[in-house]
């Protein structure tokens, strides 16, 4: 699956190991970078249901975003990166066609 970053500095914390462990502690680090790991050699998102991690979409004011976990609280923020977005005649999302997400942000959501 294609990855891409909202800004230079995820982009930077995704390519740093040191400024991943810097930034997440280093358990958090390593899961992080698992999830990036699962999500680049997926070919698709509707696999990552089946990897650690539970890919799970947001609702109400969040609506669009997807959430994977990385230690608890922290997740793994992001949305497809497609226009217009897959979905399904039911309008939900097309999971086996989106093949590209942008990382917008690792936060705790619940805060």
């Amino acid at each position: 699956m294609d990855v891409s970053f909202r800004n230079k500095k995820l982009e930077k914390l995704a390519n740093d190991t040191k400024e991943q462990q810097r930034q997440l502690g280093t358990n958090s680090a390593k899961k992080f970078k698992r999830r990036l790991d699962d999500l680049r050699a997926a070919r698709n998102l509707a696999e990552m249901f089946f990897l650690p991690g539970r890919l799970h979409p947001h609702t109400g004011d969040n609506a669009g975003v997807l959430s994977l976990d990385i230690e608890h609280p922290m997740r793994l923020l992001m949305v497809p990166a497609h226009d217009p977005i897959p979905r399904k005649s039911d309008g939900g999302l097309d999971w086996d066609a989106i093949t590209a997400v942008e990382i917008t942000e690792i936060t705790d959501p619940h805060d």
